[in-house]
């Protein structure tokens, strides 16, 4: 697992009470996910009941951060001034070996060898309050 510095102007998202225990394990670069104790199923992003049973039982466990990518666009200009400059940067949605999908980058390669299939692993970009934000990078 790779750690890559501090992105330009990226947007840090907010942590809510439901989405604390996530948040915690980046800082030691964990990546978990919560699961439904009623159907067994892993859901992302955090949230107070499954969508698929809508049960209340959830719970924490670790992730193996591994997945393949789902889609990917390669941005070439932001209309955010903030992360001007950071261009270009692959945005793609992972699917985790766990069976939920996460909307992130792909970094440590060139954006437009990204390529829907590949395997990626997660990686780790600092955030100011000692989070750290998962992207992911080519497998091997």
């Amino acid at each position: 697992m790779t750690t890559t510095g501090p992105q330009p102007g990226r947007m840090e998202p907010p942590v809510t009470e439901t989405s604390a225990p996530f948040w915690e394990a980046t800082k030691e670069h964990r990546l978990i996910l919560q699961w439904c104790t009623a159907c067994d199923r892993a859901i992302f992003f955090p949230r107070d009941n499954c969508p698929v049973c809508l049960g209340s039982g959830l719970e924490w466990r670790p992730a193996s951060g591994d997945g393949v990518v789902a889609s990917v666009t390669v941005e070439t200009s932001s209309p955010n001034p903030g992360i001007a400059g950071g261009q270009p940067y692959a945005v793609a949605l992972i699917d985790l070996d766990e069976g939920v999908r996460l909307l992130s980058n792909v970094v440590g390669c060139p954006p437009s060898d990204v390529a829907i299939g590949q395997a990626v692993q997660v990686a780790w970009a600092p955030l100011s309050d000692g989070r750290n934000l998962p992207l992911f990078e080519p497998k091997g």
